[in-house]
């Protein structure tokens, strides 16, 4: 009589772990299987986030407008908060992958694999990779979230080897990211504001040229724009970095141009390395885009690209290029991230 008893309190309990399991929480592959299912039926969607980066003991705040079209189409415009006027797209379509800075008139164009080649922490699909990706994901929920932890890849920087990503429960589409560095505090903060899953596009939304355009507001105040951009460039061509790696400025020539000038400066010490900036008065007229075979690198002013042993990018009108066979990519990447310091004497 008690072992009838027994096993039917056994059963009973099995029987309302079963039906508390099916009406409860999803399990990690349950909600896995979920996010590879939303990423594999999308044909487009638009999505705004305002991303917040550290570096150098310095914040910087990039609003992003992110674009997809199926057939591996994307547009990323990233606003830099401080500098609206330098607007930056990072664009893929059938033509290629660019990073293209409109109000400059400058363009780079990337033989390269992006996105799948590296975390992107704003884009919906690599997010997704990343969870699929890592056999030692670690899996929690909150009330309206499916959290994960992963391991990132990031080609040119291992110094941030981690991430944490907020799933929405009810469209699985990502709410928030936080990138960790090597301590596990957050470095990189991206906060999702709205996702539109059925988007329309143009026919021309993700081509070059379109993309390249000046906005009516800015085209609105060039002259305004124009001179604030000739005087910051004079402040900025007198800057050199507050990270060197241990090096110390060494020598300093400054090359007169016939628009412009060059300032190339040398650092010598533990770990060698040549910054050159360089202000034009013009920007070129319908140049093409200069070709890169490397990797597109987010510096926290702006985006820059990298190419084996040089790091090149473009900051309120100054043209910069570092070049290193000693740095490491995260020690380029850090030099450029704090060359906006102190004045060069």
């Amino acid at each position: 009589m008690i072992k009838r008893r027994f096993f039917g309190v056994v059963l009973l309990l099995s029987a309302l772990s079963l039906l508390l399991s099916a009406c409860g929480e999803k399990s990690q592959e349950d909600v896995v299987e979920k996010l590879q299912k939303a990423v594999a039926d999308l044909d487009s969607y638009k999505a705004t986030a305002d991303m917040t980066m550290n570096t150098n003991d310095q914040e910087q705040t990039f609003l992003i407008d992110i674009w997809y079209q199926a057939d591996e189409q994307y547009r990323v415009k990233l606003e830099n908060e401080a500098e609206q006027n330098e607007s930056q797209v990072i664009l893929k379509n059938t033509d290629g992958v660019f990073v293209l800075t409109p109000a400059l008139e400058k363009s780079f164009k990337f033989q390269s694999e992006w996105p799948q080649n590296s975390s992107q922490p704003y884009l919906f699909q690599s997010l997704v990779n990343d969870v699929i990706n890592d056999p030692e994901a670690q899996f929690e929920t909150t009330e309206d979230h499916y959290v994960f932890k992963t391991k990132t890849n990031y080609q040119s920087n291992n110094n941030l080897p981690a991430q944490e990503i907020y799933f929405d429960k009810s469209s699985y589409t990502p709410v928030m990211v936080n990138v960790l560095n090597q301590d596990g505090e957050p470095l990189v903060n991206v906060t999702f504001h709205d996702f539109d899953l059925d988007a329309k596009f143009a026919e021309d939304d993700f081509s070059m040229e379109k993309n390249m355009e000046k906005e009516t507001d800015d085209e609105a105040s060039s002259a305004e724009e124009g001179e604030a951009v000739e005087t910051a460039a004079q402040e900025v061509r007198t800057l050199y970095p507050t990270f060197t790696a241990g090096a110390e400025v060494a020598e300093k020539k400054e090359v007169a141009l016939e628009d412009g000038e060059r300032i190339i400066t040398t650092f010598e010490g533990e770990k060698n390395f040549t910054l050159v900036q360089e202000i034009r008065e013009t920007a070129p007229v319908s140049a093409a885009p200069e070709e890169v075979n490397g990797d597109i690198v987010n510096l926290g002013t702006t985006v820059g690209a990298l190419e084996d042993n040089t790091l090149k990018w473009t900051y309120q009108g100054v043209d910069y290029q570092l070049a290193s066979t000693e740095l490491t990519k995260e020690e380029m990447i850090e030099v450029a991230q704090s060359v906006q310091g102190q004045t060069i004497k």
